[in-house]
């Protein structure tokens, strides 16, 4: 299958590393103008000339607000909530109410600060797309991840009721959940797992390997290439 997004204007948050980064090479090669968001210079900066970068809190209303007012100036076709956190790891009765607001906040209030703000665009021209990164939490579960499941299901449910919602506009959304991607916030996830139920991290990545049809881990390069099609003609 040959697909082209020449000219289609491309909004990736948490585009520095990761799916990511991953993603806005992938929709970069294939002719899209890329702008990306991170609240990481350093990863902003490994990024090749011709991707557009902002440093960004995606969780603050203000800076959101900000970034999309440059955004509609240019033009915008394709919006991809991608920023997220893990949270923290622990039993319900040891998490803060800080690290509960912190994670909502990055996982799923940015993906409703973004698309409040992208829709107007998309209806205004008469089409668009937007793909929300929601993860395996979002449809099971995890004891002692519970911020990060929370979040996950609530951006399911955010993606459905936006299908619905913004369907008759012609504006497509669509919900993915990557199951254990390998790389650096993985890596953290197993460790803090590891820590937590005092196992090695060898036997966390297979217990979570071992949850899946095909018992691996998925490439961020896989990830990438199914965005590129489903923000495809």
């Amino acid at each position: 299958m040959n697909i082209s997004l020449t000219g289609k204007r491309a909004f990736i948050t948490g585009g520095g590393d990761g799916m990511g980064k991953a993603t806005a090479l992938a929709l970069h090669k294939l002719g899209a103008v890329v702008s990306v968001c991170d609240i990481d210079q350093a990863a902003l900066s490994s990024l090749p000339d011709g991707i557009n970068t902002s440093l960004c809190d995606v969780g603050d209303p203000a800076q959101i607000d900000a970034l999309f007012d440059q955004l509609q100036a240019d033009g915008l076709d394709i919006l991809i909530n991608n920023a997220g956190v893990g949270g923290p790891t622990k039993p319900i009765e040891e998490i803060s109410y800080r690290e509960w607001r912190d994670t909502l906040n990055v996982c799923l209030d940015s993906q409703f600060l973004c698309t409040r703000r992208a829709v107007p665009i998309f209806k205004q021209q008469g089409h668009g797309v937007i793909i929300n990164l929601i993860s395996a939490a979002g449809i099971m579960g995890y004891p002692n991840r519970s911020p990060y499941v929370v979040a996950k299901y609530a951006a399911q449910g955010f993606t459905k009721t936006m299908a619905m919602e913004l369907g008759p506009d012609n504006i497509r959304v669509n919900g993915i959940v990557p199951g254990n991607v390998n790389g650096d916030r993985m890596n953290r996830v197993v460790a803090a797992h590891a820590a937590a139920e005092n196992l090695s991290e060898e036997d966390v990545r297979r217990r979570y390997a071992i949850g899946t049809s095909m018992q691996c881990y998925v490439e961020p390069d896989e990830i990438a290439d199914l965005i590129c099609y489903l923000v495809s003609d």
